[in-house]
């Protein structure tokens, strides 16, 4: 089956993912953009999987201070290399959390932070498990994973906190 090079930035663009694997996954979904998707979507949660064991030792601190100045954000976000870290991809996934941070006031980072007998709803308090707020249909922990399929390194948030004048 002969795939257009359209088709193939298309899918790139979407997905972030290299032009040899948009190509194959489209190749291997005999054309369905919505199937070849899936199947990057796969591949990149498999490649995030197995790198979630790596140490992330290497990152950087995003600083994000809302309009008007009675908002500020500082988050951590680690990687394994300071190269990945220099990178647009991980500097913009940054950004995008802080401001995830900014809007949604979350608590902690996951569910293993939520102290015992707290009965507060994940969804709602932990960071990795808010749906994204420029996406909904995606957590922040799926932009994670997006993320670590494109650089190929794990990523980790180690901490965060938000300030807010007069709270």
């Amino acid at each position: 089956m002969d795939i257009s090079a359209d088709k193939i930035k298309e899918l790139r663009q979407k997905t972030g993912a290299g032009v040899m694997d948009c190509k194959k996954a489209l190749t291997d979904a005999a054309g369905d953009f919505n199937k070849a998707c899936d199947m990057l979507t796969e591949r990149g949660l498999a490649i995030a999987k197995k790198k979630s064991e790596r140490t992330a030792e290497q990152g950087l601190i995003e600083c994000y201070v809302h309009t008007g100045n009675h908002l500020g954000v500082m988050l951590e976000i680690n990687c394994e290399t300071d190269f990945v870290a220099r990178t647009q991809d991980f500097k913009d996934l940054a950004h995008n959390i802080a401001l995830q941070i900014s809007a949604m006031s979350p608590l902690y980072v996951s569910k293993d932070n939520i102290p015992e007998g707290d009965t507060a709803d994940p969804a709602a308090v932990c960071l990795l498990q808010q749906p994204y707020i420029k996406d909904p249909s995606k957590t922040i922990q799926d932009i994670i994973t997006e993320t670590i399929a494109k650089t190929g390194e794990n990523i980790k948030i180690r901490r965060f906190v938000r300030f807010e004048l007069g709270y």
